[in-house]
């Protein structure tokens, strides 16, 4: 059977714009200007009470990606796993980390900081020892605030901080939150991972009517998306559909340059700067800086 064509007559000057993977007209983000002084920094927490969504991917390459464009970087291992730290390539044992930083006060921040192998991005890594802190924590004065305290004394030095969180909603988390002038939730193209973002920016809401009212949502990034699979179609249409504008219009696609990135330690924008992944993560850094996300 012979496809139908649309009869309505195209008005000149009136072409369909191509569409993307969210159904938006495709953006095209540009390549922002050098920053003309440094710091303070905006602080992001990359959040989602559900594993394997891409946070720590995202925080790499994110990461990078803003480093490429100019940007000073902070990037925190905020999850005991220490995915973020052996994804960079750093060592986690014998070094000061986030959890040496939030038990003692008198700790200088800049003591932790580690470089990386991208220039401009910097960490602060986490190791097994910080599954310990929610117990250590629970008696501390204030101690939704300590991250802040902690951030408070290097956030001078960096545009940006990401804060990949770890996948529950603990005191951890709420500690990131309390930090963070903003939230980035990785969200995977998945049924089961969508339906707990309700609870997350719950979650947010609360944070902000009792703990720091200035945070707000920069966006909810799809990540493992796959065109090919009509599941993943339906699933960022209802994201889409549900939070609107809140979702940015970049995607990031499933690829297994991840892991083999992850395993040689540098963010894919470094280990396959071709690649499609390596461009959607360098635009969502332009997303973001449009969005006023980022400086």
């Amino acid at each position: 059977m012979a496809r139908k064509t649309d009869s309505r007559t195209q008005l000149p000057g009136l072409e369909e714009l191509p569409t993307g993977a969210t159904g938006r007209p495709v953006q095209v983000f540009e390549e922002p200007a050098p920053l003309k002084s440094h710091g303070p920094a905006r602080i992001v927490s990359l959040c989602n009470q559900k594993g394997g969504v891409g946070k720590t991917t995202t925080t790499i390459n994110l990461g990078a990606a803003l480093a490429g464009y100019g940007r000073r970087v902070l990037a925190i291992d905020f999850d005991p796993q220490g995915a973020l730290s052996a994804g960079l390539g750093v060592p986690t044992h014998d070094v000061t980390t986030i959890y040496d930083l939030l038990l003692s006060g008198s700790k200088d921040p800049h003591e932790a900081i580690q470089q990386t192998s991208v220039e401009g991005l910097d960490i602060i890594p986490a190791n097994i020892d910080l599954s310990a802190a929610e117990v250590h924590l629970v008696n501390e004065v204030a101690r939704e605030q300590i991250l802040a305290r902690v951030l408070r004394k290097v956030s001078n030095d960096y545009d940006i901080i990401l804060i990949d969180c770890q996948p529950s909603l603990g005191i951890l988390t709420v500690n990131a939150l309390t930090a963070s002038h903003g939230v980035l939730i990785p969200l995977e193209c998945e049924f089961f991972a969508l339906r707990g973002v309700a609870l997350l920016i719950e979650t947010i809401d609360k944070v902000r009517d009792r703990l720091n009212p200035a945070i707000e949502l920069d966006g909810i990034l799809a990540t493992m998306y796959d065109s090919r699979t009509l599941h993943s179609r339906e699933v960022l249409e209802r994201v889409v559909d549900a939070f609107g504008d809140r979702v940015l219009d970049t995607v990031i696609g499933r690829t297994v340059k991840f892991p083999d990135a992850s395993v040689a330690g540098v963010p894919i924008t470094e280990f396959a700067p071709e690649h499609a992944a390596a461009k959607a993560y360098k635009q969502a850094a332009r997303e973001l800086i449009q969005r006023g996300a980022v400086a």
